[in-house]
Formats: C-alpha cells, sequence, structure tokens
C-alpha cells in the first residue's frame, strides 16, 4: 500500500468491507444497491476503474426492449419457447424494477414504439417475421400484455423511409437516456451510503484467511466477499470464464429541424438498430460484418462497420434529409454459448453477474439483484 496513505485513509477507505463491488455500471450498481436495500448494515464499495462507467451501460442505445421479432426467432432456435419465455420475462420485470427503482420521469422512459424494418429485398425473411406475429403474441402475453406485435407499414412513408417494404410494431418498446439512467443510480447508490471510487482499477486479487485483498495502484482493498460486475472486462482477473466480447460502434447526428422519425428500430435481426433522441438520429451495430473483428475489448471504431453505419443512415433512415454527423464512439459487451446471463459463484465468496448479451439495459436491474442474492444467501 502507498506510503502515502495516512492511517486514517486505510482504515476509512480501504479496509473492512463486508462487500465489494467491481464495476460501477447498470449491474454493479443494482447489485450494491440490492445489497444496502436487503441488509442495510453491510459496509460495501463499488471499484471502477473509469472515470465514469466503463463498458457499455453508458455507451448503449438507450432501447427498453425485450427483443425483435427477427431477434426473438433466432433466439427460440437456440434455446427453446419455454426457455426463451423465461428469458423474456426476466427481461421484462427487469425493466419494470428499474422504471420503480428511478422513475419514468428521471430515466426519460418514453414509451414511443419499437419498429423491425424489412428491406425489399429482404422478402423471405418479412414473410417469416409477419408469420410469427401471432406465435410470439401467444408467447408474450401473460408476460408483457397483449397484442404486443403487429404490421405497421403506415409509418415507413410517415418515417420519410426509402427502399422499406415491411415494418413490424412492438407496442411494448420503449426508449429511455441511459446517461439519466446511469446519473440516477449513482446518485441512489450514493445516498444509500454506498462508495464509489473511480479511477480505481483492480490488478489482481490475493484470497486472505477473512477474504480478499484487492491490488490496485491507489492502494489495498480488503472485504469478506466479492462481486465482480466488469462484464466482459472479467477476463482480466479471471480469464476462464465463458464469455466473449462484442463492440458496438455508435454514430449520432447533429440535431436535424423536423425530425419525422419517432421510436427505436431494429434492423438485419437486430445487428443495427437506430433511434431519436433530442432531434438527432443515434445509429449503431454492424459487427455482424466481421465478428472476428468486433469481438474486442478494445474501443474505437472501423471503416468497414463505419461505412455500413453511413450506406444504412444515408439510403435508408434519412434518404431525402439534410444531416451532419456529429461524432461517434462505442462500447463493449458480453456474448455466450447461452443466451441467459452469467450469474455465478465462481470461487468461494466470489461472485460474477456478466454476459447481458447486448441486453443490458433491459436485464441488467434483475442481474444485479440476482448475483446479490448469491451473495446475501451466504451470509
Amino acid at each position: 500500500m502507498p506510503n502515502e496513505l495516512s492511517y486514517w485513509e486505510k482504515e476509512s477507505f480501504f479496509c473492512n468491507y463486508d462487500a465489494i463491488v467491481i464495476g460501477s455500471g447498470i449491474v454493479g450498481l443494482n447489485a450494491a444497491i440490492h445489497l444496502k436495500k436487503t441488509v442495510p448494515s453491510l459496509r460495501i464499495v463499488i471499484l471502477e476503474k473509469g472515470f465514469l462507467p466503463t463498458g457499455a451501460s453508458t455507451k448503449n442505445a438507450g432501447f427498453a426492449c425485450f427483443g425483435s421479432i427477427s431477434e426473438l426467432t433466432e433466439q427460440e432456435k437456440r434455446m427453446g419457447s419455454e426457455r426463451l419465455a423465461m428469458l423474456i420475462e426476466k427481461r421484462w420485470k427487469s425493466l419494470l424494477k428499474l422504471r420503480y427503482l428511478l422513475g419514468d420521469n428521471t430515466i426519460d422512459y418514453q414509451c414511443l414504439g419499437g419498429y423491425e424494418l424489412f428491406k425489399k429485398e429482404d422478402h423471405s425473411l418479412a414473410e417469416l417475421g409477419v408469420s410469427k406475429i401471432e406465435h410470439f403474441n401467444l408467447l408474450v402475453n401473460d408476460i408483457v400484455g397483449s397484442n404486443a406485435f403487429r404490421v405497421n407499414n403506415k409509418k415507413i412513408s410517415l418515417s420519410g423511409f426509402e427502399g422499406v417494404s415491411t415494418l413490424i410494431e412492438n407496442q411494448y418498446e420503449a426508449q429511455i437516456d441511459s446517461g439519466k439512467m446511469m446519473y440516477a443510480l449513482i446518485q441512489y447508490a450514493q445516498q444509500l451510503g454506498i462508495g464509489i471510487f473511480n479511477n480505481c482499477t483492480v490488478d489482481r486479487i490475493e484470497e486472505e484467511s477473512k477474504g480478499f485483498c484487492l491490488i490496485t495502484k491507489n492502494g489495498n482493498f480488503s472485504c469478506k466477499q466479492l462481486i465482480l460486475t466488469t462484464n466482459a472486462f472479467i477476463k482480466d482477473l479471471y480469464p476462464d470464464v465463458d464469455i466473449n466480447p462484442g463492440r458496438g460502434q455508435v454514430l449520432i447526428t447533429r440535431p436535424i429541424k423536423n425530425l419525422k422519425i419517432a421510436g427505436t428500430f431494429h434492423y438485419d435481426k437486430g445487428y443495427y438498430y437506430f433511434r431519436n433522441i433530442n432531434n438527432r438520429i443515434l445509429l449503431g451495430g454492424g459487427r455482424n460484418i466481421d465478428f472476428k473483428a468486433e469481438q474486442t475489448t478494445t474501443f474505437g471504431h472501423t471503416e468497414p462497420v463505419q461505412s455500413a453505419l453511413e450506406r444504412l443512415l444515408k439510403k435508408v433512415i434519412l434518404p431525402t434529409t439534410k444531416y451532419e454527423i456529429d461524432y461517434r464512439w462505442s462500447g463493449i459487451m458480453a456474448f455466450g454459448k447461452t443466451l441467459e446471463p452469467h450469474i455465478e459463484e465462481i470461487r468461494p465468496n466470489v461472485f460474477c453477474a456478466t454476459r447481458c448479451n447486448g441486453m443490458g439495459v433491459a436485464i441488467g436491474s434483475q442481474t444485479g439483484e440476482d448475483v446479490a442474492n448469491l451473495l446475501l444467501n451466504k451470509l
């Protein structure tokens, strides 16, 4: 531990935590909040390697969604109808938890509907999607409500899209402001007495007789139990965890006068996504162009993906509207062989919650609560 730390600093800021959460994203914050609300006497701190939450929580598109028709069709092939229904229920209930905890106004929750685009050349995929509407309406009826999906081709011309033949609407899909959500979660955690230390990277974890010592350049932290919610970055500390990173590249336009587009939109089985935000278009995706290149924890942009995003923006989304791209960013997600989040005690008293499979906004609150409950069961 650095010599410049005082006795008071060591004792009050670095020692004797009941639990430390590594990662201050949506999952980590919800885990800490659930721990503290359940057992208020617990001494909890969150360590975050970035100045702001690093990864995807403040880098995503702010979709409050549980899956488009094409996404659900692909997911059903992998896990079957029963498991998919259970996963959709987790996503939906998790969104309800988030809304209840922070309030719709706080996170700028707007239920403007979600829409899946099918271009004219995607005729067979569109036909399959339309044929699945009744099936998925029945599947989610008791979870989110009746008649979730329907064809709404009127919105194609109303939105000014070019080359789109079919639009499938999900009336229960909404959008949030991810920045406001994360700011509010941080404030909520701090009001409960949870400490959050930023710019504090955990370099390694050492087991001790009564818990763990977390080695950082700022000093060494001690705790009895540990929760890792660093998502794709978990391999930095525990390389054997079964996840694969996935980079999502995003761009946003400058404000556009009289923007017609309102809602959240999916294209190409959800690999592309866009929405309106403050008279701008936020557009992301394209990692399916080169899965290998985008399977990285390195932030940044690539020419093939950015070109694909710009083509979609110019030819389909805003074909007759003048616009300027303001700036670009990227976020790092985590994926795996199974679609459920990876929530596990990976070592005695070391718990992980990772692999939200691109659905962190939807399932992050529940995932945080679930991993917290694993720890609470050991108290």
